[in-house]
Parts: structure tokens; sequence; C-alpha cells
């Protein structure tokens, strides 16, 4: 049996049905996992029987999260909140982190992941980074590498990927900030953006700031590697029949 993964889904503003892009649900599927959208559970016990259930958990890309969330105040360049999936989403990560089974996240689940742990996350970079930046917006196609990300020797994304520096897409004006332990930064841009977390204690916990399900179509190999590594990881962790 495929291991099953909860793909998080999201909610167009003032819209009413759950969506998750193609390429997210393709790309664990063509890796070898059974994607399964998540709607938005607001009990504890739902949240909980879930994680139960589910062999990983993979956390897309999406609007802003709630700055009040990590103690801040909306910033004005803040952009759109979707409060619902913002508390579903860190209750069910922080299940997951203790049952210690896979995660991966991608662009905001990467910043999610930081926030459930106790991190926090620049609301824009453009406006809250001192250093010049690069382009991480990119005007190019999505499965286009855009700017490098330079990888902690040793650290999983280096193991996976097999790579010191990654070429990678880029679409946020979100990064994570502080990152506490048990999270440890393992990639980053030359501008000093975060672009890659991991778990220092859990069996498989990784975040990238970038969109990998693009690239996978792209041909990138490095992509690849990280779903296929994650789905090898669940498969560890699968759910017995």
């Amino acid at each position: 049996m495929k291991p099953i993964i909860g793909i998080s889904s999201f909610v167009e503003y003032d819209g009413d049905e759950y969506s998750v892009s193609m390429a997210n649900a393709h790309a664990l599927l063509q890796a070898g996992g059974m994607p399964v959208m998540l709607p938005h559970l607001e009990k504890k016990t739902d949240i909980d029987e879930m994680a139960q259930f589910l062999d990983g958990l993979y956390l897309t890309g999406g609007y802003d999260i709630d700055p009040t969330l990590f103690g801040e105040e909306p910033h004005p360049q803040l952009g759109v909140v979707d409060p619902a999936r913002d508390i579903f989403e860190l209750a069910l990560i922080r299940k997951f982190l203790t049952l210690n089974k896979p995660i991966l996240g991608v662009c905001r689940g990467c910043q999610s992941v930081n926030i459930a742990i106790g991190g926090d996350v620049y609301q824009d970079i453009g406006a809250q980074m001192k250093e010049d930046y690069l382009q991480h917006q990119q005007r190019a196609p999505k499965s286009h590498g855009s700017h490098f990300v330079d990888v902690t020797i040793g650290s999983l994304l280096h193991q996976v990927t097999g790579q010191k520096r990654l070429k990678v897409n880029s679409r946020h004006h979100q990064a994570n900030r502080n990152v506490p332990f048990p999270l440890r930064v393992s990639g980053s841009a030359s501008d000093g953006v975060i672009e890659a977390i991991e778990s220092e204690v859990h069996s498989f916990v990784l975040g990238v700031q970038w969109h990998p399900e693009n690239m996978f179509f792209g041909g990138d190999e490095s992509s690849r590697k990280i779903f296929s590594a994650f789905i090898e990881a669940c498969n560890k962790n699968q759910h017995p029949q």
C-alpha cells in the first residue's frame, strides 16, 4: 500500500471551496505516495485522529500567516490571511511532531513548521530586512530556478540532494526569521534569506522556501530527490491496514 499523505489545502479569499494545486498532488503521487486533500478541522479530537491516520504531512504554499500567532501585529505589507487554516495547520503540525511522523513543508509550509515550534517570520522581507535582497518573487515560469541556495553540509537537505548548492524557484515575500531548537537552518540565499529548515531530533521534518513541486515537473533532479526521500520516510511510518 502507498503511504497516505495529507496535503494542506487553501480557500480563496472570501471563497467556500478547498483547493490544492495539481502539481503538489501529482508530485506526491509520482514519488510513490497517495495524496489526500485535508479540510480545515476545528476539533482537537478530529485533528488528533487525522494525524494518527496519515503517514505523512505535506504543507503547501498559500496566503500569509496571521502574525498575531507569533506575537506581532500586522505590518502594512502583510497580505491576505486565512485564520482557520492557520489554527488547523499549526495544531496538526504539533501533533505530527509529537508522533514523530514525516513532514515536508514548501514555501508557506516551511514557515508554518517554524511558527508551530515557536519561531517567527518576516512579514515582508523587502520592508523588514536591512540587507539588499534578491528577487524572491520571480518573473519567470514556475519551473525555472531563479537563484541559488547554499546548503549546510551534513544536513538532511544535503544528504537528500547530494548538493552543496541548489538552484531554486522563488515566489514569496515572507521568510523565516528566528528559528528555534529543535529546528536548524539548512539552506540560505546569498542575501541571508533563510531558504530551508529541518529538525535535529525528528526522523524527517524538512521545510523549503521554494516550490520543488513545480521544479519536479521541470526535470530538476534535486526536487525529485526531496519528494522521494519524503515518501521513503513516510513508508517507514505507514499506517497499518
